[in-house]
C-alpha cells in the first residue's frame, strides 16, 4: 500500500508541528501509543559510552566489546560467565530506573485520555513510570522474565530474585555454578523471554495483553491519535506499518511520528500526519508548556 518513493520526512517546521501535536492530543477521543527503542534512549537507557563504562568496564576490558548490545552476543565459554554478564545487564536495564523522567512526563500527557500502549521495548519502563498495566502490550518480551530454553511449556518465570543473587555473588565475572537458572519443570537451562526466534514463549499474560490491545482498536472510533515514539525499521510490521494502515482507513485519525532522524510518513496520509525530527524527551517537554 505504501511505497518507499512516497515517503515524506516533514510536514512543517518544529514549532508548528508541536502546536499541531498538542491540538491532536487535546482533541483525540483515544490515543494509541507505539513505542520503540528511541523512547528509552531519550530516557537515558543508552548502551554505550558513560553508562557502559560505569557498569561494564571490566567486561569490556576482558572480552573486548565496547557496548552492552555487543556483550549480549559475545560467545562466552561457560554459562557462569554468560550469566555474570546477563544478570548485570538485566539488573541495569530492567530493575534500575531510567536516568531521565521521560516516561513519567509522557504519562502526564495522556493519563486523563483513553489510551493504550504497544511497545517493542523490553525494559518495563512504562509500568515503572505508573502506566496502567492493563493498557500495555509488550510484544517482544520482558527482561524481567525467564523461560525454558526448550521451551517445554508456554510459561514464564519472574527473575528478579535470581538476577539479584547472580549479581551479588558473582566473582571474577563468573557466577557460582549452583545459581545457573534451570527450568523447574524439565531441568533444562532457562533463558531470557525475548523474541529472537521461534522459541519465544507467548505466555498467558502476553495473550491477555494482545487481546486487550485488539479490543481497544476494535471498540474505539472517532478522532484517534496514533502516536509513534522512537520506532525504527527493525520490526516495522509491529507498530509503524499498522499505524499507517489504521490512519489511512480512518479519515478522522491522526498519525504522529516523533523520532530523531527518522520522522517520516507516507504521502497517502501526509495531510493527517505530524512528523517531528527531534529528541522525544524534549518534544514532550515542549508539549507540556
Amino acid at each position: 500500500m505504501f511505497g518507499k518513493t512516497s515517503m515524506t520526512r516533514s510536514t512543517g517546521n518544529f514549532s508548528d508541528e508541536i502546536k499541531r501535536l498538542r491540538t491532536a492530543l487535546e482533541e483525540a477521543d483515544a490515543v494509541v501509543i507505539g513505542a520503540g527503542a528511541g523512547l528509552s534512549t531519550s530516557a537515558g537507557f543508552t548502551y554505550s559510552g558513560e553508562r557502559f563504562e560505569k557498569y561494564f568496564s571490566e567486561f569490556g576490558k576482558k572480552y573486548g566489546f565496547q557496548d552492552m548490545y555487543s556483550g549480549g552476543f559475545y560467545p562466552y565459554e561457560t554459562p557462569e560467565e554468560m550469566w555474570a554478564y546477563w544478570s548485570r545487564y538485566i539488573l541495569v536495564n530492567r530493575y534500575m530506573d531510567a536516568p531521565k523522567p521521560v516516561y513519567e512526563h509522557l504519562l502526564e500527557l495522556v493519563k486523563d485520555k483513553d489510551y493504550f500502549v504497544i511497545t517493542t521495548n523490553v525494559d518495563h519502563c512504562f509500568q515503572k513510570a505508573g502506566f496502567d498495566k492493563k493498557r500495555l502490550f509488550y510484544t517482544q518480551g520482558d527482561y524481567g522474565l525467564f523461560q525454558c530454553s526448550e521451551p517445554c511449556r508456554n510459561v514464564t518465570y519472574e527473575n528478579e530474585e535470581m538476577v539479584r543473587n547472580m549479581v551479588r555473588l558473582q566473582e571474577d565475572m563468573k557466577i557460582p555454578s549452583e545459581l545457573i537458572p534451570k527450568c523447574p519443570n524439565c531441568g533444562k537451562p532457562l533463558t531470557m523471554n525475548l523474541r529472537s526466534d521461534d522459541r519465544f514463549v507467548e505466555d498467558e499474560g502476553w495473550h491477555r495483553a494482545a487481546e486487550r490491545y485488539e479490543q481497544f482498536l476494535r471498540t474505539r472510533e472517532g478522532k484517534i491519535l496514533f502516536l509513534e515514539l522512537g520506532v525504527g525499521y527493525n520490526t516495522p510490521v509491529i507498530i509503524k506499518y499498522p499505524f499507517w494502515r489504521m490512519t489511512a482507513s480512518n479519515p478522522d485519525a491522526i498519525y504522529a511520528c516523533v523520532n530523531y532522524g527518522e520522522a517520516i510518513c507516507p504521502a497517502e496520509i501526509r495531510e493527517r500526519s505530524i512528523c517531528i525530527d527531534g529528541d522525544i524527551g524534549e518534544v514532550i517537554e515542549c508539549l507540556q508548556k
